[in-house]
């Protein structure tokens, strides 16, 4: 997997994964399941149908969960999605994230409302994937006269089955569906993918690049049979480490601001308190911000950006900013601002 990886710890991120009927969200799913190395839960909601390869529910997954009852943006107080959640996020699980793929007929933005709101303590927004089917939009583009609301609540964007658009007409219908998404969220990364495959480390990270001990060695059996998981195209990554505490001014400012292409951005840092330093975990996914305390501020700490386009030497420097800024003091404004995502973030 691309990118310097930090061990997982705190709350267990839930990505969702959303899309229209047939547009590949379960061959997604799978790619990201056949990663070695990764504990990954699974929520599916498909009317009560687990459409998730039996043999890798068997060998990957930790725990399924199957939502029965319809769409589960519309289950009451989101009862059915936030009881999985509550048994998937348990800490003896060790799960590195949580995948929820609702059905076709789900709205985006509820089911991210639903995970944002969600009163389960140990998970975290981690991103809403939707995944568009290029080959209906060929049959139906020019017939729609506006993009869907449903774009502007995903934090990336999967362009799905290019590969079976008719070759002369590939680059128009791209653009195209590009376009479409760029009205309703000018600033989300889109990815081309063939069978739903993604650079996991787009999505989530994990802690070992081999499967654990402990894990069943059905899925390692899958993906020897199936050389071509790997088929993506790969994200990039910069990382910078932090021997000592940094400026929480120059933190936030990253963090509101990334760099040009950077998905995601991670990092445990430590920051000079009025009275102590403090450790914290930091998380961002396309617009989201997530800041956890950490039990003791690390003795050494890194920044790590993940992006399909990321300019990985311009993405260092604004990194090297915050190891450079002067942090031999406590700045109260900083400090206010980092104080005021980790109570967003709680």
């Amino acid at each position: 997997m691309t990118g310097t990886r930090i061990k997982p710890t705190g709350r267990v991120p839930v990505i969702g994964l959303t899309g229209h009927l047939g547009a590949g969200k379960t061959s997604l799913l799978n790619h990201l399941l056949r990663w070695p190395g990764a504990r990954l839960g699974v929520i599916v909601n498909d009317f009560g149908t687990l459409n998730v390869d039996a043999a890798l529910v068997a060998g990957q997954i930790d725990d399924a969960e199957a939502i029965s009852g319809g769409c589960v943006c519309c289950l009451p107080d989101a009862g059915g999605l936030d009881d999985a959640l509550q048994r998937l996020s348990r800490p003896r699980l060790r799960l590195d994230a949580i995948l929820v793929e609702a059905s076709g007929v789900a709205e985006p933005v509820g089911l991210a409302r639903l995970i944002g709101q969600s009163g389960v303590r140990n998970i975290r927004p981690g991103g809403l994937i939707e995944v568009i089917d290029a080959v209906e939009h060929f049959r139906t583009v020019d017939r729609w006269p506006d993009p869907p609301v449903r774009y502007a609540a995903a934090t990336l964007v999967v362009i799905n089955k290019v590969d079976l658009l008719p070759a002369d007409e590939r680059d128009r219908v791209v653009d195209r569906i590009r376009e479409r998404v760029r009205h309703r969220h000018p600033q989300v990364p889109i990815v081309i993918a063939r069978h739903g495959r993604i650079d996991p480390a787009l999505v989530f990270d994990t802690a070992a690049d081999e499967d654990p001990p402990d894990e069943l060695p059905l899925a390692r059996l899958i993906r020897d049979q199936s050389r071509d998981h790997q088929d993506h195209d790969h994200a990039r990554s910069a990382a910078t480490p932090l021997p000592g505490p940094v400026c929480p001014d120059a933190l936030i400012d990253l963090l509101e601001d990334p760099p040009p292409g950077a998905y995601r951005i991670k990092g445990r840092i430590a920051v000079r308190g009025n009275r102590t330093d403090q450790g914290y975990l930091v998380n961002v996914v396309g617009t989201q911000i997530h800041v956890a305390p950490l039990p003791a501020p690390p003795s050494s700490g890194e920044l790590v950006a993940i992006g399909m386009d990321l300019d990985q030497q311009s993405t260092r420097k604004r990194l090297d900013e915050v190891t450079n800024a002067p942090a031999d003091r406590p700045h109260p404004a900083g400090l206010r601002r980092l104080h005021r995502y980790r109570r967003l973030s709680t």
